[in-house]
């Protein structure tokens, strides 16, 4: 599938505003590739598809969870998470894109994992720092992230959890993985300089 039938295709699922969001991550997805060396087509049609469901009924989006066994306890947190995971199915059941590095690119673009791939890694930053992205931290992940994308992810899933507790919100238990891993392997590196 090319660019542009991509394109055309979520364009039918999204507001013009989240459409605009997409375009800035897939710009954004596109210039980490070509830094770090990670398959440029592969990152665009995962930065295309990230937010695939996002509009999708809450009902769908549970149902998907439950039928395909993802981690049911997804459902005792936001909405908001859902769409990753029903996403990434959809993406592979109604668009025919078979491909496990897209799927977990889509399915981990929310709150992380530890040991993400380079796409992974590339897609959830991407989302992060697209250039219409206007919030306190964000520029300075952004200049992370031209220079190391494990120190970008740990900053910005240090920023979310913070943002997260502020609001007396629950945060997912992947989210403080992803910080943890993150930092231990940083801490690691540093150990062996």
């Amino acid at each position: 599938m090319d660019r542009n039938e991509a394109l055309q295709i979520l364009k039918k699922h999204l507001p013009e505003k989240r459409y605009i969001h997409t375009l800035g991550v897939l710009e954004t997805a596109l210039d980490l590739a070509r830094v770090y060396g990670c398959d440029e087509k592969k990152t665009e049609l995962a930065a295309i598809f990230h937010d695939y469901a996002k509009y999708r009924p809450e009902e769908e989006m549970r149902n998907i969870i439950i039928q395909e066994h993802f981690p049911e306890d997804l459902l005792h947190y936001h909405s908001e998470l859902w769409h990753a995971p029903a996403g990434a199915y959809l993406v592979k059941k109604e668009l025919g894109i078979d491909d496990k590095d897209i799927f977990q690119a889509i399915y981990y673009h929310t709150t992380g994992r530890p040991g993400m791939t380079l796409i992974e890694k590339i897609i959830f930053i991407a989302d992060y720092i697209e250039p219409g992205r206007q919030f306190p931290g964000v520029d300075e992940v952004r200049a992370l992230a031209k220079k190391n994308l494990d120190d970008a992810i740990l900053q910005a899933s240090r920023n979310t959890i913070a943002f997260l507790m502020k609001k007396n919100a629950p945060i997912y238990p992947d989210t403080f993985h992803t910080y943890n891993h993150f930092l231990m392997k940083k801490e690691e590196s540093s150990i062996h300089e």
